[in-house]
């Protein structure tokens, strides 16, 4: 199990690294935290670096194991800052529909990466600690949950968009409503499991294997004969993809650490 740490580290890391990459050269904000279309954006390009480098930075601390906890703990304390005061308020402040599932898709991947950084940061011993690093360390705990919890969300849509997700998976794989539900169920299944601690470390390696198996069968064909107008939007979808797998190694890994 200490190898999927590993490899769920190294997942992770690669993926935010990859995104902070995008934002800069895009010169747009990382897909997880951009602001919405119609919002005035003053700053918006220094902005994007800001993210970009910020995103590119963890990876990187992530990849190579330097200062790996407190900059763990800080990443994710950002990205659960501007879930809790800035995406939350949003979609309550902004528009009737914050029922949809589907509208909060956005607000779940910010948590889903903060659960991932909170898990590594767990894994790592404390050293000369100041306040700040304290004070979101004591989140650790909860990383499993903060992951676990949008992962059943996107369960759930996997039933309610069954048709239109259906169409994503690729033509030489026959029964493809039925794939859509059985992911979906899987899904719910492992978030389920995570949150009740019910055999982690089985489920959430099961997890990371199936996402990862979407990354190899969905997402790396889609970039591949993306054309060059939605080329970016697939490579962010690869990432996300590759993070959550990383993460589910993560939480899987981590069961066993000391």
């Amino acid at each position: 199990m200490g190898n999927l740490f590993k490899i769920g580290r190294f997942f992770y890391g690669i993926a935010i690294a990859g995104i902070g990459l995008q934002a800069i050269y895009c010169q747009n904000l990382p897909y997880i935290v951009s602001l919405p279309e119609h919002f005035w954006k003053p700053g918006h390009i220094a902005l994007a670096f800001v993210f970009g480098a910020i995103f590119l930075l963890a990876g990187v601390s992530i990849i190579f194991e330097k200062k790996t906890r407190p900059v763990s703990i800080v990443f994710g304390g950002v990205l659960l800052f501007i879930f809790c005061f800035y995406c939350i308020p949003y979609e309550f402040l902004t528009g009737a529909n914050y029922l949809h599932l589907a509208e909060w898709e956005n607000a779940a991947k910010e948590l889903t990466f903060a659960g991932g950084a909170f898990v590594i940061a767990g894994c790592y011993q404390r050293e000369n600690e100041n306040q700040l690093i304290r004070f979101f360390g004591k989140l650790i705990p909860f990383g499993p949950v903060f992951f676990a919890i949008p992962i059943i969300s996107y369960g759930i849509l996997h039933f309610l968009v069954a048709k239109e997700a259906a169409t994503l998976v690729p033509s030489w794989i026959p029964g493809h409503l039925f794939w859509i539900y059985f992911c979906g169920t899987a899904l719910i299944g492992s978030g389920v499991a995570i949150v009740f601690k019910i055999e982690v470390g089985l489920i959430a390696a099961l997890l990371g294997l199936m996402i990862f198996l979407w990354v190899v069968s969905l997402h790396i064909p889609r970039v591949i004969v993306a054309p060059a107008a939605y080329a970016g939007a697939e490579i962010t979808s690869a990432f996300l993809a590759l993070a959550y797998s990383g993460i589910a190694f993560l939480i899987s890994g981590a069961t066993k650490k000391p």
